[in-house]
């Protein structure tokens, strides 16, 4: 590669935890990109617990700007923006200092030292590409999958795709067309950032990547994954109950923003089916309340009038139908953790997913 375009690097911190910065650290003393073509930037999210940690990274990090590593940029915020309200706030930066690429940094993972040529490559060889993510490796385990992309189905879930497999086990070609590219390691050109629009803050956390994704391959644009780009992530899986409302709520909106009428009342019997599920799981599990709550936000006229201007924007702009949509999803759910997996999901609830996936979803939807 003779020239080198400008990567943004968004490292959105939350979490307080100085292991994260200090591998991240490491891995850019480490990059083998020319580090005056980086920039790192560290959108500082304050935690309702913990405040603020830009004292940390002030101590450690700064001193190293511009040598060791690539230039830091620090933008503190006054309050939580989410994921998606956090990553724009380091978009917006990059996009004013002229740079032709973000990466989406997860505050617990860090790349490989050639991570970003490959990515750099795929995005700069083909134009219809609009998101390429990177083969994310479990850390310590670094022998195993977390992510080779995402898994979407049919009824609006995400899940890592071939999660824990082992990768010598898994064919990854170059570039692979996925369902949709998990935001944790993440390359985009601000070019189609400028003319699409980046992450969309009305989902706050869970599900923005899928958003992106579908809005991305509804105008055109391939989603993929490189398969030689490799990034480590000390993946923890959380059963906080309040990432439920987040995306039952988002999963929801998803379906409403990019499903043509027909299709969705085509879909209204299974999420019938399965929304007497999700009550009694939301019931069984303890966060009923979450479940009321998804209910409540729906019966507002106001929430119903944000995700149809957007679904308006998006069936104006769509390049692309519904049946090419399903064709990168999924007919069934499958849980990464054992204790989230249960009988009646494997052995009753798949099952009839599956059947209709294929029956209805791949049967009957033409436009």
């Amino acid at each position: 590669m003779q020239n080198y375009p400008k990567i943004a690097i968004v490292y959105l911190l939350y979490y307080h935890n100085q292991s994260y910065i200090d591998d991240a650290i490491s891995a850019l003393k480490k990059l083998t990109y020319p580090k005056d073509k980086v920039e790192f930037i560290i959108v500082s999210n304050p935690h309702p617990k913990e405040g603020s940690f830009i004292y940390y990274i002030e101590d450690t990090v700064l001193s190293l700007s511009g040598k060791e590593i690539p230039h830091v940029t620090i933008l503190p915020q006054t309050e939580n923006l989410g994921f998606a309200g956090g990553n724009n706030k380091g978009v917006d930066w990059a996009i004013e200092h002229g740079f032709d690429y973000v990466f989406f940094h997860n505050n617990d993972g860090f790349f490989a030292t050639n991570a970003l040529e490959p990515l750099v490559e795929t995005l700069e060889s083909d134009k219809t590409i609009g998101l390429a993510q990177s083969v994310m490796l479990l850390y310590p385990e670094t022998e195993l999958i977390n992510s080779a992309g995402n898994s979407f189905h049919y009824l609006g879930f995400g899940f890592c795709d071939q999660y824990r497999l082992p990768i010598a086990d898994v064919d990854l070609p170059k570039v692979k067309d996925i369902s949709y590219a998990s935001g944790a390691a993440l390359l985009v050109s601000t070019d189609v950032i400028k003319k699409y629009g980046s992450w969309d803050t009305d989902f706050f956390m869970y599900h923005e990547d899928l958003e992106w994704s579908l809005r991305l391959r509804s105008f055109g644009y391939r989603i993929v994954l490189v398969g030689n780009s490799f990034f480590y992530h000390k993946y923890q899986f959380s059963r906080s109950v309040e990432k439920f409302f987040w995306m039952e709520r988002n999963r929801y909106a998803v379906m409403l923003i990019f499903f043509r009428l027909p299709t969705l009342l085509l879909l209204l019997p299974i999420n019938i089916a399965l929304e007497v599920g999700l009550w009694f799981f939301a019931w069984r599990g303890g966060w009923l309340d979450k479940r009321i709550k998804v209910w409540q936000y729906w019966f507002h006229i106001k929430n119903w009038k944000l995700w149809l201007g957007k679904r308006k924007r998006v069936q104006k702009l769509r390049k692309v139908s519904d049946r090419y949509l399903f064709r990168y999803s999924v007919p069934t759910i499958h849980f990464q953790e054992e204790q989230m997996k249960n009988f009646v999901l494997k052995y009753i609830g798949n099952p009839i997913m599956q059947i209709y996936y294929w029956i209805v979803v791949k049967g009957l939807i033409w436009w």
